[in-house]
């Protein structure tokens, strides 16, 4: 008998399926916070003014009286603004001319201002006190068209000025005045004022 013998090779087939997953977070995915920037501005303050201040007396045919101003500069960036005063910068109110002589502060206040006396010096300040406004340069007149006050002792300083505001390039206008006659020796009489700006409580 003849037998007969049939070989099958068998394939086997084996897929593998890849799963590719993207990493998951446990918790939030972001997270904020916020800063507050704040910048502190300070509080500054300064004055300027004419380095000297010059004026020229002829008492020729009697007493003479000239005049001449002074100009004031403030800056601050102060919102309650500032006071101005005005006083002598020593305990002397005179101008003096050393063994020469002295020519004294005028006796009125800008209060109660008054004709320049004969051989003294004042000030003023337009709008000040009972001053006035309309002050002009005065040279070698016999009567000042205006009225004045002695200038201030180191020890009471006097308020020219105030506001209730910053200000930048904020200007006063002081004036003074001299009036002399021919007893006053010739020469230079001196005397030195100090303005202070102070910002307001």
């Amino acid at each position: 008998m003849t037998k007969l013998t049939t070989n099958r090779a068998v394939g086997l087939v084996t897929a593998f399926a890849v799963l590719a997953t993207s990493a998951v977070p446990l918790g939030a995915s972001a997270a904020t916070s916020t800063s507050s920037i704040e910048a502190t501005v300070a509080s500054v303050i300064s004055v300027t003014s004419a380095t000297s201040v010059s004026i020229s007396v002829l008492p020729a045919g009697g007493a003479k009286m000239s005049s001449i101003s002074d100009s004031v500069t403030v800056d601050t960036n102060d919102t309650k603004g500032y006071s101005l005063t005005l006083n002598n910068s020593d305990t002397s109110t005179a101008l003096d001319n050393g063994a020469a002589g002295l020519i004294p502060a005028h006796a009125g206040t800008p209060a109660s201002p008054s004709d320049l006396a004969v051989n003294t010096w004042g000030f003023r300040v337009d709008g000040l006190g009972a001053f006035g406004t309309g002050t002009t340069t005065e040279t070698n007149v016999s009567t000042s068209a205006f009225t004045w006050a002695g200038i201030p002792a180191s020890t009471s300083p006097q308020q020219i000025k105030s506001t209730t505001a910053a200000g930048t390039g904020s200007a006063t206008t002081v004036w003074y005045g001299v009036k002399a006659d021919g007893t006053n020796p010739d020469g230079s009489y001196i005397d030195t004022v100090t303005y202070t700006a102070t910002v307001n409580p």
